[in-house]
């Protein structure tokens, strides 16, 4: 209609009575441009690298071959042709049980107190500093009189040091009526 009667009347004119910005009117959409082209360079050079580049690498490798883009330009194009690298899929890895999610009922239910002599052994790892390197230090603990039967020291918080502590106690270990502890992966590990 503006263009109809631009001869007779003023473009501003017919812009304001029709409630239409001059913008508007003279705005002329650009035609989409093909990059086909860029994207099968985008996708050959994924290809060429084992499909492992993202988009920072491919930005170098294109770069050298002489096709600039930037890397949100490339994102689109690799989200476009579906392609992923491989580094970014997430790798389930399967996680053993947790120490404390065993089975093992808590048969001590924190009374520590009132047992008869080795009805309640009790143990623990914890590490202490020794000149300047730090020592790992494992406890056994009766609980009738609070008298430690078996400790051990040593470099490395491991079954070894769980085994040795074991080895100090003076007393038939089938005598131990219930041995507890906050069941550390050490305490689960066989030694040879």
């Amino acid at each position: 209609m503006i263009r109809a009667n631009s001869h007779r009347y003023c473009i501003s004119a017919m812009c304001a009575v029709l409630k239409v910005s001059r913008n508007r009117y003279y705005y002329k959409e650009k035609e989409p441009k093909d990059e086909t082209a860029l994207e099968e360079a985008v996708q050959t050079a994924f290809e060429e690298n084992r499909s492992l580049y993202g988009s920072r690498k491919l930005k170098k490798v294109l770069s050298k071959k002489g096709v600039i883009l930037s890397r949100r330009k490339i994102c689109r194009i690799m989200k476009r042709r579906g392609l992923e690298s491989v580094y970014t899929h997430k790798k389930y890895k399967s996680h053993g049980k947790k120490c404390n999610e065993s089975a093992i009922p808590n048969l001590l239910d924190r009374q520590f107190d009132g047992h008869a002599p080795l009805a309640a052994v009790v143990s623990d790892l914890t590490y202490v500093r020794v000149g300047q390197k730090w020592q790992y230090v494992c406890i056994l603990l009766d609980l009738h009189n609070r008298e430690i039967i078996g400790y051990s020291s040593g470099t490395h918080k491991d079954a070894l040091l769980v085994r040795a502590a074991f080895a100090k106690v003076k007393v038939n270990l089938v005598q131990i009526q219930m041995f507890h502890t906050d069941r550390g992966s050490e305490f689960d590990k066989e030694t040879v």
